[in-house]
C-alpha cells in the first residue's frame, strides 16, 4: 500500500476536527497544484490549469467518530456519536481519544455484560448512551490530566493489504477518494490542452450534513462539479443484488440517483457523458442507484442557480464501521474515468 494512502487512512479527522488529515491533503496537493489554500470552513482547495471554465472535484476528508461528553467520578467516559454509527458495532471496540496536545489515549468501549442483564434488558439492543469508554484510570481528577470534554474519539487506526488488490483501512469513507483526487489532480496537471481551471476540494463535515461541499461550491461556482465518494458494495452475505449490485474489483460506480431522489439526481446529459466516456476509453464501471445515503453532490448541484454535477463512487464493504474493505482496481478506475470526464466536461459544459 502506498504511504500516502496509508497515512490518509490512519490519520484522525472526525467531522469538525479535520486539521491533521487536512495537513496531509495540503502537503500532497501542493506537489500537483499551482496553489493550495484552506478556507474559513476548513476545506482544503487546490488549483491547477488555466481557462475560462471552472471545474470542481470534491472528496470529503472527515470520518465518523465520537466526542467526549462526560467523565464520571470513577474515570469512565461517556460520549456522543459524530456521523452515522450503528450502536451494535461499538461494544468492545478499541478507540483512541486525541487530546489538545495531539496525544492518543487508548480506550475500550464498555457496556453492561449480558450475564448481569435482566431478561427484559437482554431483549433490547444496547444503546450508545449506556456505553462508556474505559482508559484504565479510576478517577475523574486523573482522567482530566490527560484529556477533556470535547476531545475527539476515533476507531483504532489500521490499514493494509488484505489480499492482492483487496485492501482495508479505517476511514476508507472517504480517504480513499481523497487519495484518488490527488492522483486525478496529478494527471490533470500534466495535460497541455485542458482549457479550464480545476479545483480539488477536500471538504469538511460531510458526514454531519454535507456542509463543506455547500460552502466550497458556493465560493467556486463551477461550470461542472465531480464528486468522488464511496458506496456500499453488495458482494457480501446478507445483501441481495436488488439492494446493491456493486462488486469490489469490477470498476468505479457511476452514481445516477441518491437517496431515492432526495439526494442528487444526476442530470441526464452528465450521466450520458460519463457512461460514454467510460465505454470509449474501456474503463471498467458499474451503475449505481441508491435508496439511502447521499454525497456532497446533493448540496453542490442545488447551490446558487444549479451546478452540473456528476458522482463517482468507489465500492466499499463495511462502510461506517471501524474497518472497511476496498479494491485498488476500483480506485484506479475512478482516477481514469474522472480525468477523462473532466477533459470532456471542459469541452461540453
Amino acid at each position: 500500500m502506498e504511504k500516502l494512502l496509508k497515512d490518509l487512512l490512519m490519520s484522525d479527522g472526525i467531522s469538525g476536527y479535520e486539521e491533521n488529515v487536512a495537513n496531509i491533503m495540503t502537503n500532497a496537493l501542493s506537489k500537483v497544484c499551482a496553489n493550495v489554500e484552506t478556507d474559513n470552513f476548513g476545506n482544503v482547495i487546490g488549483k491547477t490549469g488555466k481557462g475560462k471554465k471552472k471545474i470542481m472535484i470534491a472528496a470529503h476528508m472527515d470520518e465518523i467518530g465520537m466526542v467526549v461528553k462526560n467523565i464520571t467520578e470513577k474515570g469512565y467516559i461517556y460520549f456522543i456519536k459524530i456521523g452515522g454509527i450503528n450502536d451494535s458495532i461499538l461494544p468492545g471496540k478499541i478507540v483512541e481519544i486525541i487530546n489538545k496536545k495531539g496525544e492518543h489515549i487508548t480506550g475500550i468501549i464498555g457496556a453492561k455484560p449480558p450475564h448481569l442483564m435482566t431478561a427484559e434488558e437482554a431483549k433490547q439492543p444496547i444503546k450508545y448512551t449506556n456505553m462508556f469508554i474505559d482508559i484504565g484510570i479510576s478517577s475523574k481528577e486523573e482522567v482530566l490530566k490527560v484529556l477533556d470534554v470535547g476531545d475527539q474519539i476515533i476507531f483504532e487506526p489500521s490499514a493494509g493489504v488484505l489480499n492482492g488488490d483487496f485492501c482495508y483501512g479505517k476511514a476508507a469513507d472517504n480517504r480513499i477518494s481523497c487519495y484518488a483526487m490527488i492522483k486525478i489532480m496529478a494527471a490533470l496537471s500534466q495535460l497541455k490542452n485542458l482549457d479550464a481551471e480545476v479545483y480539488a476540494c477536500a471538504t469538511a463535515q460531510e458526514e454531519v450534513g454535507l456542509k463543506g461541499g455547500k460552502t466550497s461550491s458556493f465560493k467556486l461556482n463551477p461550470n461542472f462539479a465531480l464528486i468522488i465518494d464511496t458506496n456500499i458494495a453488495g458482494d457480501m452475505p446478507g445483501i441481495e443484488e436488488k439492494v446493491s449490485a456493486l462488486k469490489l474489483g469490477e470498476g468505479v460506480a457511476i452514481t445516477m440517483i441518491e437517496a431515492s431522489g432526495r439526494g442528487t439526481i444526476v442530470p441526464q446529459k452528465v450521466r450520458k457523458l460519463m457512461v460514454d466516456t467510460a465505454k470509449k476509453n474501456k474503463i471498467p464501471y458499474q451503475i449505481d442507484i441508491i435508496d439511502g445515503g447521499m454525497t456532497d453532490g446533493a448540496v453542490v448541484y442545488t447551490n446558487r442557480n444549479g451546478i452540473l454535477t456528476g458522482i463517482l463512487s468507489i465500492p466499499t464493504r463495511y462502510v461506517h464501521a471501524p474497518i472497511s474493505v476496498f479494491n485498488m482496481k476500483d480506485i484506479n478506475a475512478a482516477v481514469d474515468l474522472a480525468v477523462k470526464t473532466i477533459e470532456k466536461a471542459a469541452e461540453k459544459f
